[in-house]
């Protein structure tokens, strides 16, 4: 019985790695560029007049951030679209009818869109070598955090998903809260430069701890404790799991 969960696993995430990279124009390209851009424009233009930050320069600050941005907004879209096209469709009701455990339809999903995310973080970090030198303090961490980050996002556009009744729902989220959130989660910015009131607002966003610990796999060093942030994201991966199995076992939104 395993061996077919296996199969019923590997059909599921062949499907969703065969569907991104099919159209790897619109997939796989659009975040290299729009990531050479930010390069551009914050690291060359805008960071030559900022000078260092953290100790490092200000390209080699940002660089960790716009990765783990490209690895969110990758996985998320990626799980979103993907779900709810099975949904629109009808195909997936012959899934849900399937003997396939649904931990097993989840894993598979969200593999297709973690594979999505890791391999544009992949792409964007050769983009970003042309313009800073990278270093690796802790790879270990660095692969931990863009792991549990893929996870996370992949998981939230699951839910978002199974609640959406239209392709126009699909960008709700991203648009009014995934973007604010991440924009707001210091890529840009050093936590430390903000008032203490303004840090511990900071301190409710979720996307603060993944590019922290991140950065720290990178340069060295973190503006919040690492095992902390680690903690959070493990959390989070938990929580978003057992909605996402709730919402999918109960059958909630299943039908457009």
């Amino acid at each position: 019985m395993h061996r077919l969960y296996a199969i019923a696993f590997k059909s599921i995430i062949t499907k969703e790695i065969n569907r991104f990279t099919r159209i790897w124009v619109q997939t796989l390209v659009p975040p290299a560029i729009t990531m050479t851009l930010y390069f551009l424009i914050f690291g060359n233009l805008v960071g030559s007049r900022i000078g260092l930050m953290g100790g490092v320069s200000y390209m080699e600050f940002i660089a960790p951030g716009l990765i783990m941005m490209s690895v969110i907004t990758n996985s998320y879209s990626n799980v979103a679209s993907s779900f709810f096209s099975a949904k629109f469709q009808r195909n997936l009701e012959e899934l849900m009818v399937a003997p396939v455990p649904h931990y097993v339809m989840i894993a598979g999903y969200v593999g297709g869109g973690v594979s999505r995310g890791l391999l544009v973080g992949l792409i964007v970090t050769t983009v970003a070598m042309f313009f800073v030198d990278l270093s690796l303090h802790h790879a270990g961490l660095v692969v931990l955090t863009v792991f549990l980050t893929s996870i996370l996002f992949a998981l939230g556009g699951l839910i978002n998903a199974v609640f959406a009744r239209s392709f126009d729902d699909i960008s709700i989220i991203p648009t009014f809260v995934l973007t604010p959130l991440t924009y707001l989660g210091g890529v840009f910015y050093s936590l430390s430069l903000l008032p203490d009131f303004w840090q511990g607002v900071s301190a409710l966003n979720p996307v603060v701890y993944m590019i922290n610990v991140f950065r720290y796999g990178f340069l060295g060093f973190a503006d919040i404790s690492v095992p902390f942030s680690i903690a959070v994201m493990v959390s989070f991966c938990v929580g978003l799991y057992g909605v996402a199995y709730y919402l999918i076992s109960r059958g909630i939104g299943l039908r457009t």
